[in-house]
């Protein structure tokens, strides 16, 4: 018992011995010297911060730069009305940022709190009711029925007025 003792502690001294021995550390402490010698670097300052400025898109209700333009008779076109004007201080929903010729109707819902009407576009099958905007000219829901979803639309006619015009998504059969 003694002997493993003694052969432990030798082991141990051993081990100490080796770990304070050869202390030549002249390469590590030569590098160190040649880096704190180096010239020191500048750090440039940041640059300005610019804040961020609003923008506000004006032509909304203008022909989308993509669609057809629509043809008209220019001597049958129907002249606009000032007293008619898309409210622009409303909030905009979000059907409003689709083509209304991208919809279709799917279907109709009704419960105690009215009609609904279920319009498939704008990346989903949408919950419309009476009242609700639809479609980029301003496109107000004015009436559901089982086949059809009545929309009026108002456009600018080009002179400075504005026109309401009449459309429909009709039902989609299921094929």
């Amino acid at each position: 018992m003694k002997r493993a003792r003694f052969a432990v502690l030798g082991l141990g001294l051993m081990a100490l011995a080796g770990c304070g021995g050869g202390s030549d550390f002249s390469d590590l402490q030569r590098y160190l010297d040649e880096v704190r010698a180096r010239p020191k670097g500048t750090i440039e300052p940041l640059p300005a911060f610019v804040p961020y400025e609003a923008f506000t898109y004006s032509a909304a209700a203008l022909r989308h730069p993509f669609q057809p333009p629509v043809k008209i008779d220019l001597a049958q076109r129907e002249k606009g009305s000032k007293d008619i004007r898309p409210d622009e201080t409303r909030i905009k929903q979000f059907l409003e940022g689709f083509n209304i010729e991208n919809f279709v109707m799917v279907g109709t819902l009704a419960n105690g709190d009215g009609r609904f009407a279920l319009v498939k576009g704008g990346d989903g099958v949408h919950r419309v009711k009476v009242g609700d905007y639809l479609g980029r000219n301003h496109g107000r829901i004015v009436d559901i029925t089982d086949a059809e979803v009545e929309v009026l639309e108002i456009v600018p006619d080009g002179e400075g007025g504005w026109l309401e015009r009449p459309r429909s998504l009709n039902l989609k059969e299921r094929t």
